[in-house]
């Protein structure tokens, strides 16, 4: 029996890396269209190989989409007990609100929902219960007096604002990075969201490399 959880636990690992690889050719490129052909060959592998994995696309499909629910799911709820914990929950939720961004582009999205409309319903139940319980750590800090008085949906809308600047032409155009646009973008939701005497309460040097590995993706990504 462990041997078989063993050889699971490797197969789930292999097409965990295969799918990472296939990632930025599908938000460039949307689902449609693309082929088993072409799957295999941005992935670096042979079609046979790729039979080994993933008996379809829709099976590619749905194995991406649980992993983002997967991933959607380790934001956790649950009484917060120190400023310190309230701080740590912003960054996990920055981090991830980033990746999103990141990962879900409009190509991607349109299609999911007009290809595979019940993979496109699990992804959109999961955002949606992600949503409530940013809303209900916002809510929460606010009761306690960390937070400023702000609308949550607002700062969550906020997050789009991402979506067009992670763009070539606009990084060329403003002289920009993607590391610059990421730490600016994090200070700027700490100040809008932490009250002045809060802000101590966060370490800013626990999240720089989280930036610093998300620029890096998300620029090899672009260009």
């Amino acid at each position: 029996m462990n041997n078989n959880i063993n050889r699971s636990d490797k197969m789930n690992e292999t097409r965990v890396k295969l799918v990472t690889k296939l990632l930025p050719y599908l938000r460039k490129n949307g689902l449609q269209s693309v082929r088993m052909d072409e799957i295999a060959k941005v992935m670096e592998i042979s079609r046979v190989t790729l039979y080994k994995y993933f008996s379809t696309k829709e099976e590619i499909i749905g194995f991406i989409v649980d992993g983002f629910v997967d991933y959607m799911n380790e934001l956790t709820s649950g009484t917060l007990d120190s400023d310190q914990n309230f701080g740590t929950r912003f960054q996990q939720i920055f981090v991830q609100s980033v990746s999103l961004i990141e990962c879900f582009t409009d190509i991607f999205l349109k299609e999911l929902e007009t290809s595979y409309p019940d993979w496109y319903d699990r992804l959109n139940e999961a955002m949606k219960k992600r949503e409530q319980l940013v809303l209900a750590f916002y809510g929460e800090g606010i009761q306690k007096g960390i937070f400023n008085d702000i609308n949550g949906k607002l700062l969550i809308m906020q997050d789009e604002l991402l979506r067009g600047m992670f763009n070539v032409k606009y990084l060329m155009t403003n002289q920009l990075t993607v590391q610059q646009i990421l730490y600016d973008y994090y200070q700027l939701k700490k100040i809008q969201l932490f009250k002045p005497e809060k802000l101590s309460a966060i370490d800013d040097a626990a999240i720089m490399p989280r930036i610093e590995y998300l620029a890096q993706k998300i620029t090899k990504n672009l260009f």
